[in-house]
């Protein structure tokens, strides 16, 4: 995945400096901006922000709060490199919560290796499910951000697992997780085996995913993700669950209560061009058509088509 970085400078000496350091490493993209143009790139969630103090006129101080104040960017780190040597001055932008500054002349190989580790602990510790190794919440934010500004039509495919407490309630977490790992399974061998390109597949967490695709018909995708799933699920409950076709659960009150057997369901959301301006209504939207796919039994979806008013 493409590791978005900005560089905040009021001329192109920094931007040209990155590009070239890091030439063969494909995975990150540096982006230049310049100070009047900070509020526009903050729509955006970059991996990493670097500041070039000396190429800016604004205070840099001011910089970071604003950064900082930003609803979406609150986590984003950020790294100030600067010619000033001043202690105190360095002191109060680490105080702005900062990750880094780093002074001149800089060390090359250093200024490297910052960035390169630093978005490698980004990756582990704020990215990536530790379950199903996909992106999280952040990233789906930032993905669909992007796809909105884009101006070009597409879909986000919500998906979740239906009776997924009464799993966990018979078979324990453990198996849960498991069958959580299997629907993670499941999106990207069917993504994968589409050959659809320009795709993107989070996590949201527990038992909620979430898929984007370049386009507004997705019934044969969906179609094929249940059916895969259908398919492959029963390995994950005994024999004996599976002939009956449900499970059974003690509820609070000591009666066994009977639940189907885990399905999925997904709620498919249309994105034409203009339809949405940012991501919360895209959410709510995808709640509301989820619902109605759940409302079926056994694994099932639906599809929102509503168009631009």
């Amino acid at each position: 995945m493409v590791q978005e970085i900005y560089i905040i400078d009021d001329d192109d000496e920094s931007i040209i400096i990155f590009k070239e350091l890091f030439k063969y490493d494909v995975e990150y993209k540096f982006i230049g901006v310049k100070t009047e143009q900070i509020d526009v790139a903050l729509k955006n969630i970059p991996s990493l922000i670097i500041i070039n103090e000396d190429g800016i006129d604004r205070d840099v101080i001011e910089v970071c709060r604003k950064i900082r104040k930003d609803e979406d960017n609150t986590i984003t780190p950020v790294i100030v490199v600067s010619s000033k040597r001043d202690r105190e001055h360095r002191l109060k932008i680490l105080d702005e919560s900062i990750e880094y500054f780093i002074r001149k002349p800089v060390d090359e190989k250093y200024l490297y290796y910052t960035v390169k580790n630093l978005n490698r602990l980004l990756t582990i510790n704020r990215r990536i499910s530790p379950l199903t190794g996909l992106p999280g919440n952040v990233q789906i934010h930032a993905e669909l951000k992007k796809r909105i500004s884009r101006e070009e039509p597409f879909s986000v495919l919500y998906l979740d697992l239906d009776n997924f407490k009464s799993y966990n309630d018979v078979y324990g977490f453990v198996q849960g997780d498991q069958i959580i790992e299997f629907t993670a399974e499941t999106i990207l061998k069917c993504i994968q085996s589409s050959e659809i390109k320009d795709t993107f597949i989070g996590h949201i967490g527990g038992d909620d995913f979430v898929a984007v695709v370049p386009m507004i018909d997705c019934d044969e995708l969906a179609q094929n993700m249940l059916a895969y799933f259908d398919h492959h699920v029963g390995r994950y409950f005994t024999k004996e669950d599976m002939e009956k076709g449900y499970v059974e659960v003690e509820n609070r009150k000591g009666i066994i209560e009977q639940f189907p057997l885990t399905s999925l369901s997904i709620g498919v959301v249309v994105a034409d061009v203009g339809r949405f301006a940012n991501i919360l209504e895209i959410g709510e939207v995808g709640a509301q058509v989820k619902h109605v796919a759940k409302t079926i039994m056994g694994s099932s979806y639906a599809v929102d088509k509503r168009k631009v008013r």
